[in-house]
């Protein structure tokens, strides 16, 4: 099934939990009505429940599908197996669905609530003595009310202020998390929810001990960006703050790394006027200032170390529970930075290929079945690349299968340039001697075996060919594949072996005798033929 951004699945801004008798028509109300004035859609249960009732599957739902749950632990709460049942379901939420769960200790003590003690163990008594056929939900309970006890909240103590004040710092709260607007994804996603769940379990957001830093790697037109909104979509509001900084690489060649700097602190303080002398000032800075701070951020499509070291040098730089995600297409740029924990975007299957192929021709799901084998023609000529399907897809909506035909045969002769654009980045990357290896392997030698490649192409780079052909690996322009215990082969993406061709070809469209290889037969015989063999052929 596909997609859309992860917040759309939320249809209330906030949970409120909490015991009717206690609080219903006092505290409760009064956030009830202050959240509700600043536009924060609450959803409170107006219905009192009968003893013995059990949750209602609405209730269970309005948990699930809620950003945030504001647990109200007032004297009596825990006197409702009610509320024990609710508060338990929430926490399950927690961890499961990434729902940001705050806790308000109303007149009473956070240790009584974590140890069950006062009037908590009082109702857990009670509860034992009506539940002694049943103690594996009494501990269930106690379990709950231990962790909701462990997490950061407000305490209200009876004489201390005044409570508008107090539910004003709780609104004021809310509102910065849900201010964290989501930011906009594809309209159609496939093959995003697996991916999700591998990241997010290194992600680990649950636990404060420390800072993570994560890598998102893959080649080009592949998916990370889309992978890295869904993430932050999803965890946002669990932080102190939060900034993604998009497109890094050509933000920072044109606006420079101190003005990536300004945006990190102005998105996190919000302090606009924030005047940076220099790249090492502002590293100063956001270590000074974010030190204390738990804080998500998002560097994308980074490709010079100097960009994490100026703006995200080593995790001491911000506080525990931080998280920084980086999007690269350049595997060894994380591990220079010891970034340990990563993750590899793959290729989409050939079934999650033809469904956002389907979706981004026809905008359904469901096609006229004569559309069959041209779509398939397309998939395989795609070979798993979302961008290319994307790219493809769009440029074919609404196209006739005639239409199509011809232009999967233009697309096989000559690439799209949108296409080629995005995975050239890489090869630009590359230093000069490195780019002729590239493309030596992409006109002549894809898929053969290394240690043939290697051999044939040190006569002309020596001993560096090892090196180089690691430096094509760690930037995801070519792969080692091993077949069943066989030698290992060289092997790449097929459009990123055609944007290898095209650029050669780009040297000279219309006379090949100039260009640096020759691959194709017919240019070959033709110029042996024609004897224009020129020096630059290789």
């Amino acid at each position: 099934m596909a997609l859309g951004s992860c917040s759309s699945s939320f249809n209330y801004d906030v949970f409120l939990s909490f015991r009717g008798a206690d609080t219903r028509h006092g505290f409760t109300g009064n956030l009830y009505k202050a959240l509700d004035d600043k536009g924060i859609y609450t959803f409170i249960d107006d219905e009192e429940l009968q003893s013995g009732e059990e949750i209602t599957p609405a209730l269970l739902k309005a948990i699930q599908e809620s950003r945030i749950a504001i647990t109200v632990l007032s004297i009596n709460y825990a006197s409702s197996w009610f509320c024990l049942d609710e508060l338990a379901h929430i926490l399950e939420c927690f961890k499961s669905k990434n729902l940001l769960v705050v806790p308000v200790f109303y007149k009473v003590d956070p240790s009584d609530v974590r140890h069950q003690e006062g009037s908590y163990g009082e109702a857990l008594a009670k509860h034992e003595e009506r539940f002694n056929h049943n103690m594996e939900k009494l501990e269930y309970w106690k379990k709950a009310l231990h962790q909701v006890a462990n997490l950061s909240g407000f305490h209200f103590k009876h004489g201390e202020g005044y409570e508008y004040e107090f539910i004003g710092r709780i609104v004021e709260l809310v509102s910065g998390k849900i201010n964290h607007a989501p930011l906009p994804v594809a309209d159609y996603l496939v093959g995003l929810e697996s991916r999700l769940l591998e990241v997010t379990k290194l992600l680990d957001v649950e636990s404060d001990d420390g800072v993570y830093m994560i890598g998102i790697h893959g080649i080009g037109g592949i998916g990370k960006s889309t992978l890295a909104i869904a993430v932050y979509n999803l965890i946002a509001c669990h932080f102190d703050g939060s900034c993604f900084l998009i497109d890094l690489r050509e933000k920072s060649n044109k606006q420079g790394l101190q003005h990536l700097q300004s945006i990190l602190l102005w998105e996190i303080l919000g302090e606009k006027e924030i005047n940076l002398a220099s790249v090492e000032q502002g590293a100063s800075i956001i270590q000074h200032r974010l030190q204390r701070k738990k804080v998500l951020l998002i560097l994308d499509d980074v490709d010079k170390h100097e960009q994490l070291q100026a703006i995200v040098g080593r995790p001491c730089w911000f506080g525990p529970g931080s998280r920084v995600i980086i999007t690269t297409r350049d595997k060894q740029l994380l591990a220079s930075h010891g970034v340990k924990r990563t993750y590899e975007v793959k290729l989409l299957n050939e079934n999650n290929a033809l469904q956002l192929l389907t979706w981004k021709s026809f905008k359904t799901e469901k096609v006229d079945p004569s559309y069959k084998e041209v779509l398939n023609d397309v998939v395989i000529y795609a070979s798993g690349l979302p961008l290319a399907l994307e790219v493809i897809g769009s440029n074919l909506f609404g196209k006739s299968i005639e239409e199509w035909k011809s232009a999967i045969k233009q697309y096989k002769r000559i690439p799209s340039i949108q296409i080629l654009e995005i995975l050239k980045v890489s090869f630009d990357a590359l230093e000069e001697e490195q780019k002729n290896v590239f493309l030596d392997i992409a006109c002549c030698f894809n898929r053969y075996a290394l240690t043939e490649v290697v051999d044939i192409l040190r006569a002309h780079y020596g001993d560096c060919m090892k090196y180089h052909i690691g430096v094509l690996v760690e930037k995801s322009l070519i792969k080692k594949f091993s077949w069943y215990g066989r030698l290992p082969r060289v092997t790449m993406h097929d459009l990123i072996q055609d944007m290898g061709k095209e650029i050669v070809r780009q040297e000279s469209r219309k006379e090949p005798e100039k260009r640096s290889r020759l691959w194709l037969l017919e240019d070959i015989i033709q110029v042996l033929e024609d004897n224009k063999v020129s020096g630059t052929n290789e």
